[in-house]
């Protein structure tokens, strides 16, 4: 007899608990969230029906610390645990101890995991069933030693992979083998870090390849089914940022061929739950191998989209010992959906995290769109989590319609108050090689260098945003009173003809604002040596419609330290108010290596008085998962090393002083 479920407790944050949730709702079931300190606000805790703090900040101490998670699980009475994707949804130590509670892990079986969370025996398990598997190590943990032995008979280039852990963690192209212990190394570093394992394998590395999964389920029955492909070839340091569905590289064949694979790998691990089967595939249609993720995808959007189903639901039905509900003859593809990530980071510097907090955050309704996001307006962004912001879905009846709904969506999103990548997906999605479907997983490398991951400046915008930030600070002086009398308005000059002046810095641009009211809502305004006719039409707090030369908008504007930040049809900008009497600057310090971002110190590679040459690594950053190399910008030697391993360090810190040659 099937178990229902009363309360699930949602192992996870963000965007991935609010999905869950979304299901539960819709199911009857209670939901339970758990947060860490630096969560406490955040939107996923205000939606659950009962929420538990389990730790501080680090994930370690909180959303990693199966003991608390349990114990959380038990206070509140949960008869299931979701975990999401991402910390403990991979982990079988906690999928384990979650059936010794009587607890119900909404998940594959405990020897699946264990089985499919070892890449080398993955593969291993895969080739016996006639899965194609990629040319590679196959020993359980290798020493560096080994993996430098074996790489030789391999040949170049090379791809270091961490055997525990996905998502970019833990992997190197080596082209060099002179370079291979180093990248080894860093590797393991950072595998042990992210997945608290530091096996590695090596693989023999594609050049040009696509990469397309295959979503498949398996019930307790022993049934196993397909829900099609995902094209996820859009990736930057090795991670997913669009991915797509269907496939524009497989036809019928194709699919059938790469299908009947996913499945036959799924029966062979009597897979239980929803799973992804990672292939990559080439230009001749020969495909391989490359792991099974045992956990829903944060790609399953787009799979929904096109079948209508409700992967969530499907996952808990099968965890409550029912059947999977449909036949794999009764599924269909409908239309075509695409979906895009957010997220906080500087695709023109080798995609850093960025933090801050979200000044503006307006989705769009729009047909045929769906936003799965983790923040909301006020949200900080900080630096112990991956730095997704939101997924954006589009479907549409063809594939260039879900392009054009998704450019459309991305281009109508109010956010700001932390740099994002939303125009490197602009510029991807309206790429004609993207258009075209010729894609691969070097796409952003091979058609966007850094000086196009970037919108360029659009002087009319610029202007028209910085009247607009003018007049809103007008608006709120004048709603918000003063000492002189109501009938006298802000900005009253004895001499009406004087005007008010509002400077503003938008990127290396300087604009001055001056404006003079000349009946209640109307303005005269200069900028950029043109004169403008602007009228007020209403504002509150959060908007404003704004008239200039006749032409009507409506804008969304948000201040946070001395920034505004304005949103509307002409885009989004970022203006920072320069102060009529600016404070002295500090002299900065000649050859600094100065911290790009929060992070932890895990190398320091030089100590005062030795000689770098320009690209020296001088020390290694950890920060949101990832580890960064802080390079010497200029040959000379280092004065002085001002942190240590493992300390803590805030953007700007100077790290290392280096007194660069004349």
């Amino acid at each position: 007899m099937a178990r229902v479920f009363e309360r699930v407790l949602v192992a996870n944050r963000g965007e991935i608990a609010r999905r869950i949730f979304r299901t539960l709702r819709a199911m009857g079931i209670a939901s339970v969230a758990v947060y860490s300190d630096a969560d406490a606000d955040a939107p996923h805790v205000a939606e659950a029906d009962e929420a538990v703090r389990v730790g501080a900040a680090p994930s370690r101490e909180s959303y990693l610390a199966i003991a608390r998670i349990l114990a959380a699980a038990e206070q509140v009475g949960a008869d299931a645990v979701h975990p999401g994707y991402g910390f403990l949804s991979e982990n079988a130590e906690f999928a384990a101890r979650c059936g010794e509670k009587g607890i119900a892990f909404i998940g594959p079986t405990v020897d699946a995991i264990r089985r499919m969370s070892s890449k080398i025996e993955a593969k291993a398990i895969m080739a016996a069933a006639g899965v194609p598997v990629v040319p590679g190590t196959s020993g359980a943990g290798l020493a560096d030693e080994a993996l430098v032995a074996a790489a030789g008979a391999l040949g170049l280039p090379l791809l270091i992979k961490a055997s525990a852990g996905g998502g970019g963690k833990g992997m190197r192209i080596v082209r060099d083998l002179a370079v291979l212990p180093d990248a080894l190394a860093a590797a393991r570093r950072e595998a042990a870090s992210a997945f608290g394992n530091d096996t590695l394998l090596l693989e023999r590395y594609f050049e040009a390849p696509r990469h397309v999964e295959i979503q498949i389920f398996g019930d307790t029955q022993g049934t196993v089914v397909h829900c099609f492909e995902r094209e996820c070839s859009i990736q930057r340091r090795y991670q997913k940022i669009i991915e797509e569905a269907p496939s524009p590289a497989l036809d019928a064949h194709l699919r059938a061929r790469m299908a009947a694979a996913a499945v036959a790998a799924g029966k062979a691990i009597g897979y239980v739950g929803a799973g992804t089967v990672e292939f990559i595939l080439d230009a001749a249609g020969a495909f391989y191998f490359l792991e099974v993720n045992t956990r829903l995808q944060v790609e399953h959007p787009v799979t929904e989209a096109i079948t209508s189903l409700d992967l969530v639901r499907w996952q808990i039905l099968i965890a409550q010992g029912e059947p999977i509900p449909v036949v794999q003859d009764a599924l269909a593809i409908t239309g075509h959906a695409i979906e895009a990530r957010l997220y906080a980071e500087d695709p023109a510097n080798d995609f850093l995290p960025a933090h801050g907090r979200i000044a503006i955050w307006d989705p769009p309704e729009l047909p045929g769109l769906r936003y799965d996001s983790g923040v909301a307006r006020d949200t900080t962004v900080g630096i112990h989590y991956d730095p997704l912001l939101a997924k954006i879905i589009a479907h549409g009846a063809t594939r260039a319609q879900a392009i054009a709904r998704l450019v459309h969506a991305l281009r109508c999103l109010g956010v700001a108050g932390v740099t994002t990548n939303r125009d490197l997906l602009l510029a991807v999605l309206t790429h004609p090689a993207f258009g075209a479907g010729a894609l691969d997983t070097h796409f952003i490398d091979r058609h966007l260098p850094p000086t196009a991951r970037v919108a360029s400046r659009d002087a009319v915008a610029d202007r028209t945003h910085a009247i607009v930030a003018a007049l809103a600070a007008h608006e709120r002086r004048r709603r918000a009173g003063g000492p002189l009398p109501a009938s006298i308005p802000s900005g009253w000059r004895n001499n009406r003809w004087r005007p008010q002046e509002q400077t503003f810095r938008v990127g290396d641009e300087t604009i001055a604002v001056r404006y003079v009211p000349t009946r209640p809502g109307e303005f005269d305004v200069e900028a950029t040596s043109a004169t403008t006719q602007a009228r007020v039409v209403v504002a509150d707090e959060r908007e404003i419609v704004v008239e200039l030369d006749g032409v009507r908008r409506r804008f969304t504007v948000a201040i946070d330290d001395g920034t505004t930040f304005v949103h509307g049809p002409l885009g989004t900008a970022a203006l920072v108010a320069v102060p009529r009497f600016p404070p002295a600057r500090r002299e900065e310090i000649a050859g600094g290596c100065l911290a790009p971002m929060p992070g932890v110190i895990r190398q320091v590679r030089v100590a005062a008085g030795d000689r770098v040459e320009k690209g020296t690594i001088m020390l290694v950053l950890e920060a949101m998962k990832m580890e960064h190399q802080m390079i010497a910008a200029d040959a000379g030697t280092v004065k002085e090393v001002r942190v240590e391993v493992g300390e803590m360090v805030d953007p700007d810190t100077v790290m290392i002083v280096v007194d660069a040659d004349v």
